[in-house]
């Protein structure tokens, strides 16, 4: 990866529906190699897609929770059911295996109510065991982005 390649990154990062002929100006290169350079990039798993960015509250989603959950196991077998789990949770759009002190895990969780986070909740507790869990309700969103910093 080169610096037209960073460039290029950025840019998409930026507006990722920008019209090839647009985002091949604004990094100098011609349609055709901007085309094969995102291809490659692509191919590479580096440009993994691109993204929409939603409001979750004008779409009724205003609570944002984190849970942090504590377990007693940490088998493969274990953590392999458990992303089966989560990942078929709508409400979890972010999740994390930690290390430290504290949790063991710390996912990021959408409802429209506290009432149907507790309803979540409740499904979650009689698909896992663990030893603890902790919820965290957030009160505002001071940032939230989807860019790298490179």
């Amino acid at each position: 990866m080169d610096i037209t390649d960073l460039a290029l990154i950025r840019q998409l990062q930026e507006a990722a529906d920008l019209p090839l002929a647009e985002l091949a100006k604004r990094v100098n290169l011609s349609k055709t190699a901007c085309w094969n350079r995102l291809r490659r990039l692509e191919e590479a798993d580096i440009i993994q897609g691109k993204i929409i960015k939603l409001n979750r509250v004008a779409l009724g989603l205003p609570i944002t929770v984190f849970l942090s959950i504590t377990v007693g196991r940490h088998a493969p077998d274990w953590v392999a059911r458990f992303a089966t789990i989560i990942d078929k949770m709508p409400e979890i759009v972010e999740a994390h295996r930690l290390t430290g002190e504290g949790a063991d895990y710390q996912l990021k969780v959408i409802c429209p109510t506290i009432e149907a986070y507790d309803a979540f909740q409740q499904r979650l507790i009689g698909q896992i065991d663990f030893t603890s869990m902790s919820t965290k309700v957030a009160l505002q969103e001071l940032k939230q982005s989807h860019f790298l910093p490179l």
